[in-house]
């Protein structure tokens, strides 16, 4: 019996005890009078003591920086989250926001010159100035006020602390809610959306792909359902740095990471559930070649006109000037044209513009409480790409390849990579598949799900899904894919996975590639080289199969894959023995040309000993993390090497290769009770020049180490940096 039930028993029986005595006595007695008091007492007790049993509700909101510089935000509701948040993200990343709300505007090469021209053309050729404003008028009326906080809580900030903004940013204050709907299209549409559809500028600045698990109760150590999030991005602005925060308010406590500038968490988890995005491997746009003629192109044997647009760009120069340009752009039915020759153009069209509610759509996932609100939330569409990796309390998991993936009349995958005809209109795609025509897997039978950007036909294995039950034209067809197959090896091998196992499991450097073919290689090397190589297969047979900082072997062999040209689409070409997806942990198999892969063993070993003066340097020696004054020994390593610690290197020009992205936000989150909660934002909290939080976290990433997440208010302030209480009501509009 809870302690208010017991006050209401106690209640009825000193009530009946009055009305016994009441019964006989005219005049109420000290006993009647007493209860009667009592009685009031405890009604009075009862209400406080219902009080006191809901959640403390805040009076004003509050930001409590910790010492990780993450905000965690207590708002007395929702609108002042969302003003809280603009100031915070401020606060972090105040002159990159201004910057990138600057190019979502499409004015970039007005406010700081020429290098953002070619973004700003492309941007204005899609339209998006035009479409933003349609789309801020056709959120709802509750998220576009929402949209409007987080806006003002920028202006807020910048304003009360000028000193903190970079002078040459603050020429697009104040912003407003457009810009944040811009910046959600520059970012998602027109960077990594069009940079897979489109030889665009993004491509300069984008490498991107991801990693998720989730494991099911009966994978799980403890019975919990579990899950790791982990997006591999550009540690750059360009490629969309992310922010990490904790939310609170009335109903709402969910913590996670997004894109700077945006007003939501896109990868989060709460108290009921978490989700992680990867990159889909979909088809998310088209080029169709246009013949023209008459002023227009031909389609179905008629003649259509362009829509017509003549726009003028502003250039600030060098000496401070303005200058003009103006950009004449075409519209088809396909889309824009963005080449034009002769009596030929190209179009591209792109899936996503259809849908404007993204970033209402990410709101409503967060505040979902199960696998069913979860899904009514994902069955609006509005998020056009990205794969859905998800975990819940309850114990249920799931894989959803979401995203718009285009309705076609025929064709496969690799038929639409391709230039299409657009002079008719059965290649024009007009619909989405809907939801439920989309691959998904629920409660597993192995227990586990995995994704690292490969087809959904290995999620699980054994596959649930059968290919044959889909377009033929909605993702690639089974292909090995070293990364995933690496991914799915190690969470098949464990029947009981526990959280260490999680984070142990995703800082792993093992070269799966090595697995397969590093035998063959050193005996190749042996039976056909000279003495350089065989002194090359000494190496290789000593090595860990690792790229740990100290692994010795590893540069040999990551630069002979180079040498030999093993890129993701071409390295299967190495096996003599294809996967085979019935087999998928033991093929493919086998080196297919020996003597090729003996010719570049030698070359790749003479070039390691002349540049490091041993064939046998470690990785980390020549593998660094050189940012924000830190020189420290890298580990991992990307793709096509099946490696789950993603790392992306460029060469630095001493011989070195510095570390420039990959592994950028990690989350293992256990679905306990509490919950349990580790976390990684590489680059740190903060972007800004002077703070203690841009680039503190590359020590723990050099060294294989997450953080603790403080989930409870009482954890917050024991690791308390930084209050501040904000007033929205008083903010000046």
């Amino acid at each position: 019996m809870n302690i208010i039930t017991y006050f209401k028993f106690l209640y009825i029986k000193l009530k009946r005890l009055g009305n016994k005595h009441s019964n006989h006595n005219k005049r109420p007695s000290k006993a009647i009078i007493y209860c009667r008091h009592f009685s009031l007492f405890i009604a009075a007790l009862t209400v406080l003591c219902l009080t006191d049993c809901r959640p403390p509700q805040p009076t004003h909101t509050e930001i409590l920086w910790d010492t990780w510089g993450v905000p965690h935000i207590y708002a007395q509701d929702v609108t002042s989250l969302f003003y809280a948040f603009g100031w915070a993200q401020t606060a972090s990343h105040g002159d990159l926001l201004l910057r990138l709300y600057g190019q979502g505007r499409a004015r970039a090469a007005e406010y700081w010159g020429e290098e953002y021209l070619d973004a700003d053309r492309y941007l204005r050729i899609w339209r998006v100035p035009e479409r933003t404003k349609v789309w801020y008028e056709s959120q709802s009326e509750d998220f576009r006020g929402y949209l409007d906080a987080f806006a003002s809580g920028i202006n807020a900030y910048a304003r009360e602390h000028a000193d903190q903004i970079a002078d040459d940013v603050e020429v697009i204050l104040p912003v407003s809610g457009v810009d944040v709907i811009a910046n959600m299209q520059r970012a998602i549409h027109f960077t990594y959306l069009t940079g897979s559809s489109s030889a665009t500028w993004a491509q300069k600045y984008i490498t991107s792909g991801s990693s998720a698990w989730a494991v099911g109760p009966s994978r799980s150590a403890s019975g919990h359902a579990m899950l790791v999030a982990n997006p591999h991005l550009q540690w750059n602005g360009w490629g969309g740095l992310l922010c990490e925060a904790h939310l609170v308010a009335p109903g709402i406590d969910m913590y996670g990471a997004t894109f700077i500038g945006f007003p939501v968490l896109a990868i989060a988890f709460n108290q009921h559930l978490g989700w992680t995005h990867t990159m889909n491997a979909t088809d998310p746009g088209d080029f169709y070649e246009l013949t023209l003629t008459e002023g227009g192109y031909r389609f179905d044997d008629e003649v259509r006109l362009f829509d017509e647009k003549l726009d003028t760009l502003r250039v600030l120069g060098a000496d401070g000037t303005l200058r003009t340009e103006e950009l004449h752009s075409l519209w088809s039915v396909h889309g824009p044209v963005i080449a034009k020759k002769g009596d030929r153009a190209i179009a591209d069209r792109i899936i996503g513009l259809e849908a404007p509610q993204m970033l209402e759509q990410c709101w409503d996932m967060g505040r979902a409480t199960n696998l069913e609100t979860f899904e009514t939330a994902l069955r609006r569409q509005q998020i056009p790409l990205f794969t859905v990796t998800y975990a819940d309390r309850d114990g249920h998991i799931m894989h959803y390849f979401g995203g718009h993936t285009p309705v076609k009349s025929e064709g496969d995958f690799s038929s639409w990579q391709g230039v299409q005809r657009g002079d008719i209109s059965r290649t024009l795609w007009t619909k989405i598949h809907p939801y439920d025509d989309l691959p998904r897997i629920v409660d597993p039978p192995s227990g586990w799900l995995q994704n690292a950007n490969e087809p959904p036909w290995t999620a699980t294995i054994p596959n649930t899904l059968n290919p044959e039950d889909y377009p033929p034209y909605m993702t690639m067809s089974s292909t090995y894919w070293p990364r995933a197959m690496r991914s799915a090896r190690t969470l098949a091998e464990n029947e009981r996975i526990t959280f260490e196992d999680l984070i142990e499991y995703k800082h792993s450097t093992h070269v799966e590639l090595a697995s397969r073919i590093a035998d063959d290689l050193i005996t190749a090397a042996r039976e056909l080289g000279g003495p350089l190589a065989k002194r090359a297969a000494d190496v290789l047979e000593r090595w860990d199969q690792e790229t740990n900082s100290d692994s010795r072997g590893a540069v040999l062999f990551i630069l002979w894959g180079q040498e030999i040209g093993a890129t993701m689409g071409g390295f299967q070409a190495l096996f003599s023995i294809p996967w085979n997806p019935e087999t998928p942990f033991t093929t493919p198999d086998g080196l297919k040309d020996p003597a090729k892969a003996v010719k570049a063993l030698e070359q790749t070993a003479s070039k390691v000993e002349t540049n490091y003066g041993t064939l046998d340097v470690s990785w980390g020696d020549v593998f660094r993390i050189r940012v924000n004054g830190l020189d420290l020994p890298a580990n991992g390593a990307g793709d096509p090497w099946g490696i789950s610690r993603a790392t992306f290197y460029q060469p630095a020009g001493d011989g070195l290769f510095d570390a420039v992205g990959g592994d950028t936000y990690v989350a293992v989150v256990e679905f306990a009770d509490p919950i349990r909660a580790r976390t990684l934002l590489t680059y740190g909290n903060s972007s800004q020049p002077h703070s203690l939080h841009k680039g503190d976290q590359f020590e723990l990433y050099a060294r294989k180490e997450l953080r603790e997440v403080w989930l409870t208010r009482r954890d917050v302030e024991a690791n308390l940096e930084l209050r501040e209480t904000l007033n929205r009501l008083s903010e000046k509009r």
